[in-house]
């Protein structure tokens, strides 16, 4: 991997996320040109000024939504690769501003495929989704790439669109093109220098380490949990195969998910990090709250047997990295080395 990546030209939107974030620097690790375009961090504190990346990668301010900066961006940046990882992300940001979420999620995918197709040279593209797009009936099945699109809260139907508007634009557009374009499904992803409001393992950590209660909303949903590396790697594969193959099968949609015996309810998760940073919890569920998936399971064969990617730290692992990561930067230790050291470590394994 290290050998494709050295002086290829990236593009990452949503660089300034917290996937984004941890993308652009092991890219960058790799000796890749990274360019970033999108907005700047909404939280006070958050992964991308933590890791100094505005200093290390080629930083840019700008709004998906806004087609003509999108143009321009691409045309200035003239990448060999794209992520796309600029989204709305949040499901409960979804209710409160559901016209934002689909204009950043489905515009702002549109606007930037329209800006590639503008490209005269190869250029291999993967467009972030989530685990979400499925038509989700909570009956115990993982779900495959082949399985229905859907959605019932806004920020789950914008990402379906997205996938409709990848596969519209890949078959009626992109055929006669160098463009190579796949969509990546990653199931609910954890990690150290997460801050977003409303998620788990952000509200864990900032608990902790103001030595309060952590309150758990939905401690009985299970989600196909895994480290953030995970699928980053699993993305970079699907990219540099992208680009070194016209095979048509990899110009699709790949689920990127634990194994199904990792699959675990968010109370698991709860007591395993608190095995490493110890403290106290309380179920906060209300049942009035907005509506929330229960059950969510992925089916990674697909990514296994044409990507060879397979899941390479346990549900255990996984948390124990990402705990271990808030409680090290909490005591002080540098934020940028110890995501180069857990890279490494993740590398190795």
């Amino acid at each position: 991997m290290t050998e494709f990546w050295t002086g290829k030209t990236v593009l990452v939107t949503g660089h300034t996320g917290f996937k984004g974030s941890w993308l652009s620097l092991w890219l960058e690790e790799l000796g890749a040109q990274v360019a970033g375009f999108a907005l700047a961090p909404k939280m006070e504190i958050n992964l991308f000024d933590q890791l100094g990346l505005s200093d290390r990668i080629d930083h840019h301010i700008g709004d998906i939504r806004d087609a003509s900066a999108v143009a321009a961006r691409v045309a200035d940046v003239q990448p060999d690769v794209v992520f796309h990882l600029a989204a709305q992300s949040l499901v409960l940001e979804g209710y409160e501003s559901p016209v934002e979420t689909w204009q950043t999620n489905v515009m702002g995918t549109a606007h930037l495929i329209e800006a590639l197709r503008k490209q005269d040279k190869r250029c291999a593209a993967v467009m972030v989704t989530t685990d979400k797009v499925y038509e989700n009936r909570e009956d115990g099945r993982a779900y495959r790439e082949d399985d229905a699109l859907g959605g019932h809260d806004p920020y789950s139907a914008s990402k379906a669109g997205m996938e409709i508007a990848i596969s519209s634009w890949r078959r009626s557009f992109l055929g006669d093109t160098d463009i190579r374009m796949a969509s990546a499904r990653a199931g609910n992803v954890i990690g150290g220098g997460d801050w977003a409001e409303n998620r788990i393992v952000p509200d864990i950590a900032r608990a902790l380490g103001a030595r309060a209660r952590i309150g758990v909303r939905n401690p009985n949903s299970v989600r196909p949990w895994q480290h953030v590396l995970e699928p980053l790697s699993g993305y970079m594969t699907l990219a540099e195969r992208l680009w070194q193959s016209d095979d048509p099968a990899l110009q699709s949609s790949f689920n990127f998910g634990p194994s199904p015996q990792e699959v675990r309810p968010v109370r698991d998760l709860v007591l395993n990090a608190l095995t490493h940073w110890p403290g106290d919890w309380s179920d906060t569920s209300q049942p009035n709250a907005r509506h929330e998936a229960g059950l969510l399971s992925l089916d990674p064969k697909k990514a296994r047997d044409i990507l060879g990617v397979t899941p390479r730290w346990s549900f255990e692992k996984a948390v124990e990295q990402t705990i271990n990561w808030y409680k090290s930067v909490h005591g002080g230790t540098d934020p940028l080395q110890l995501s180069i050291r857990q890279i490494a470590g993740f590398c190795a394994a």
